[in-house]
This record gives C-alpha cells, sequence and structure tokens, in this order.
C-alpha cells in the first residue's frame, strides 16, 4: 500500500451540487430554486408552524383550561402510611421523595411510634396527633 493509491471507500462520497455554473452545468438559470418569489431568494424564512396555507394546528384547537403559575405541589404523606414507612425505608434514600419535593402530612390513619418531622406543611390533626405521641414537629419553608 501506498500513500498515492488510497481512495476512498466505494460510494462513500458524492459530488457537490455545483449551482449557478452556468446552463451546461445542468443546474444553472435558477438554480434549483423555481421561479421567482421569496423562497427563491437570500435570507427566505418560512414562519414557525406555516402549514402551507392551511389554518395551523394552534389556531384550529381550542383554548382550554388554566395554567396557575403560583400552584405548591406537595408530596403528601398520611400517618398511618408513615408509620409503615418508617420500618422499611428512609424516604430520601430510597427515592420516595427528592432533595427539591415539598412534603405535607396528612392525618389519616394512626401514628404509633414517636418519630420526630422536618416537613413543609402539615394539617392539624396530624400536629396535634404527633405531638401526642410525643413527637415533634419542625416546619421548614
Amino acid at each position: 500500500m501506498k500513500l498515492h493509491t488510497l481512495k476512498p471507500a466505494e460510494g462513500s462520497t458524492h459530488k457537490q451540487k455545483r449551482l449557478g455554473r452556468g446552463e451546461a452545468s445542468g443546474k444553472g438559470g435558477t438554480s434549483t430554486q423555481g421561479n421567482k418569489g421569496g423562497q427563491s431568494r437570500a435570507g427566505y424564512q418560512r414562519k414557525n408552524a406555516f402549514e402551507g396555507g392551511q389554518m395551523p394546528i394552534q389556531r384550529r384547537i381550542p383554548k382550554r383550561g388554566f395554567k396557575n403559575n403560583n400552584k405548591v405541589e406537595f408530596k403528601v404523606f398520611n400517618l398511618g402510611q408513615i408509620d409503615q414507612l418508617q420500618e422499611k425505608y428512609d424516604l430520601y434514600i430510597n427515592g420516595l421523595i427528592s432533595r427539591t419535593d415539598k412534603v405535607k402530612i396528612l392525618a389519616t390513619g394512626e401514628l404509633k411510634s414517636k418519630l420526630n418531622f422536618k416537613v413543609n406543611a402539615l394539617s392539624d390533626k396530624a400536629k396535634a396527633a404527633i405531638e401526642a405521641n410525643g413527637g415533634t414537629v419542625e416546619i421548614v419553608k
């Protein structure tokens, strides 16, 4: 093998189209751009979501509902769930909550063990039930 005999693999390269280089090239005249109009000019940009003059989908489908940007999403746990989960799992380590989740405790079910909580929100009944068992609650904002 010598350097002057090296060639790319068969079919791996293609000839570049030479546009606008005269009629003899077969790509002269309008240079494959069609005739006149915006699309044949340099700098033409089609509008986003343009569907060829058909009514675009974002205008065909009616507006529905409302999205509240100030809504606070909580991961909600009941006292009964927490009693079962605390025996088996650490909520954070086992992926039941993430570092950025806001946690809220509700009073459904019974709490049998003494636990200390750091949560973002909880109901009054849940707070009373936790403190009745000798646990403590710290509300984190």
